[in-house]
C-alpha cells in the first residue's frame, strides 16, 4: 500500500484497511500519509489540468480529479461519487471595496451536490466505508453532515445514521437528512455531547463514523484547497479565510498545503486566517495564549453550522496555523449577518457560518493584519438556502440582538397599480387607518 495511518502526536502507524479514527496508544488523531517520493514521480500540475472538463468519473469529481493525493490505493470503480466539487470562485470587486481590498475571491463550496463543502469529505468517507465492508455509517451534526451524510449513504446503498441536538436545527438541513432517508434521532444534547455519543454507540454496534474524526473525510476536503489554487494557475494566494467550528476544514487545508508544498505543486504556503463566531471560538481563546490553554466552551451563536464549543480537530487546526504562519479571529453574530447579507447582495449567496470568512477578512483588514493589496480567498462552506430563517428574519429585523443593518425590505401592497408605482419609485406607500 502506498498509505497508512499515523498518529500525528507519537508517530504510531496503522493500515488503511484498519477502522480507526484516533490513536490506540496516546488517543492522538490520525493522519492517511501518502507515499510522497513516489507521489513526486507520478503527479504534477499538468496531470492536474489534463483532466479538468472530463466527462467521465472518476475525474468529473473536483474531489477524485486529484486521486492520488486523496486515496491513490484504491481501483476506480471503488469510488462513491455524486460527483462533487467542481466549485466556482467568483471574483468580486464590489465586495472586495466594502472588505477593504483590491482582490477579493470567494471559493463557493454551497455549490456542492448537497449544498456544503462535507461533500468532498463525504465521498473519501463513504468510499472508504465501503472498502471497509461496513453497511451503516453515523455522525452528529449541526446540519450540514447529517445532509451529505444522508445523501452519500442513500447513494451508495447504506444505512445512514444521524444525531442532533433537539433544538435550533436550520431546517433546510434536517429536512435534507429526512429526505435521503437516513434514520434522524434529535438528542437532548448539544453537538460535542452528540458527538461523544455516535463515538461510543459506533463503536459497540461496529457502525462506522463520518464525522471529521475521520482521516478520510479530511483528505476528501483538501480538495478544495488545491482546486481553488488550480482555478488561480496555480499561483498561490497571500492569504485564504475559513469559518472555523470543528475546524476539520482548517486541518485539511494545513494538511493540502503542505502537501502541495512538498511535491513542489506551490512555490510557497499562503497564510491561513481561521475564523470563528464569538459564541463558539475555543480555538480562538487558545490562539490568545499562545496556544498554551485550552478550555472547551458552551457554543451559542446564529451560525449554526459552527456552533461547536469542543471541536475534534483542534490540534490538527494549531498545526494549520504553525505551518502556514497564520491567525485567528473572532466575530460577532452581528458582523456575521451584515457580511451574508453583503455576499447575498452580490448575486452570490450563502448560509451564516460561510460570511465568517467576509466578516473575518473586512476585520483582518481593519486591523492592518491583511493588507489591502494582498489577494485575499474566502471560502463560502454553505449555500444560502441552508438557513432560510436566518436569512428573512434578518431583513425582517427581527433577530434578537442583531440589527439588519443592509436590509432588503419586504413590500406589502394592495392591487393598486398605484401602490406599485410608489413603491418602485421609492415613495412611502400609505397604511390604512
Amino acid at each position: 500500500m502506498r498509505s497508512i495511518l499515523q498518529c500525528m502526536d507519537c508517530g504510531r502507524q496503522y493500515p488503511v484497511d484498519q477502522v480507526a479514527y484516533t490513536c490506540e496508544a496516546c488517543g492522538g488523531l490520525l493522519d492517511v500519509l501518502h507515499d510522497m517520493e513516489m507521489l513526486k514521480q507520478t503527479v504534477s500540475r499538468a496531470t492536474f489540468d489534463d483532466r479538468l472538463g472530463a466527462l467521465q468519473p472518476p475525474f468529473n469529481s473536483g474531489v477524485w480529479r486529484y486521486k492520488e493525493l486523496v486515496n491513490p490505493d484504491i481501483d476506480i470503480d471503488q469510488i462513491v461519487s455524486k460527483p462533487e466539487g467542481n466549485t466556482n470562485l467568483y471574483r468580486t470587486p464590489r465586495l472586495a471595496e466594502w472588505v477593504g481590498l483590491e482582490t477579493f475571491y470567494l471559493k463557493h463550496e454551497g455549490e456542492n451536490p448537497t449544498g456544503s463543502f462535507k461533500d468532498r469529505g463525504m465521498t473519501g468517507g463513504v468510499t472508504q466505508a465501503q472498502l471497509l465492508g461496513m453497511d451503516r455509517v453515523a455522525c452528529a451534526s449541526t446540519g450540514n453532515t447529517s445532509a451529505s451524510l444522508a445523501a452519500y449513504a442513500a447513494y451508495a446503498g447504506l444505512e445512514g445514521i444521524v444525531f442532533f441536538e433537539n433544538k435550533e436545527i436550520a431546517l433546510g438541513k434536517l429536512a435534507q437528512a429526512i429526505a435521503y432517508g437516513a434514520t434522524c434521532i434529535q438528542v437532548s444534547a448539544d453537538f460535542d455531547r452528540n458527538l461523544e455519543l455516535v463515538r461510543t454507540i459506533s463503536e459497540e454496534l461496529g457502525i462506522y463514523v463520518l464525522n471529521s474524526v475521520n482521516p478520510f473525510r479530511l483528505e476528501g476536503q483538501k480538495t478544495i484547497i488545491i482546486e481553488m489554487i488550480q482555478q488561480l494557475g496555480w499561483q498561490v494566494p497571500d492569504w485564504i479565510v475559513v469559518p472555523g467550528g470543528n475546524l476539520g476544514n482548517s486541518s485539511a487545508f494545513g494538511k493540502g498545503l503542505h502537501e502541495l508544498y512538498e511535491l513542489g505543486l506551490i512555490d510557497r504556503m499562503p497564510r491561513l486566517a481561521i475564523i470563528q463566531a464569538q459564541g463558539a471560538n475555543p480555538l480562538y481563546r487558545a490562539y490568545k495564549t499562545g496556544f498554551e490553554q485550552y478550555e472547551a466552551i458552551h457554543a451559542e451563536t446564529i451560525a449554526s453550522a459552527i456552533k461547536i464549543g469542543n471541536p475534534v480537530n483542534y490540534r490538527k487546526a494549531v498545526r494549520t496555523i504553525q505551518w502556514t504562519d497564520g491567525v485567528v479571529e473572532e466575530v460577532s453574530d452581528q458582523e456575521i449577518m451584515d457580511a451574508k447579507a453583503m455576499v447575498d447582495a452580490q448575486g452570490i449567496g450563502c448560509e451564516p457560518a460561510s460570511a465568517c470568512s467576509v466578516a473575518g477578512a473586512r476585520k483582518l483588514v481593519d486591523m492592518g493584519i491583511i493588507q489591502p493589496h494582498e489577494t485575499v480567498v474566502g471560502i463560502l462552506t454553505g449555500h444560502v438556502l441552508k438557513d432560510p430563517d436566518a436569512t428573512i428574519n434578518y431583513h425582517r429585523n427581527s433577530l434578537s440582538n442583531i440589527e439588519a443593518n443592509y436590509p432588503n425590505i419586504l413590500h406589502q401592497a394592495e392591487p393598486s397599480i398605484e401602490e406599485i408605482s410608489r413603491i418602485l419609485a421609492g415613495e412611502p406607500v400609505p397604511t390604512g387607518g
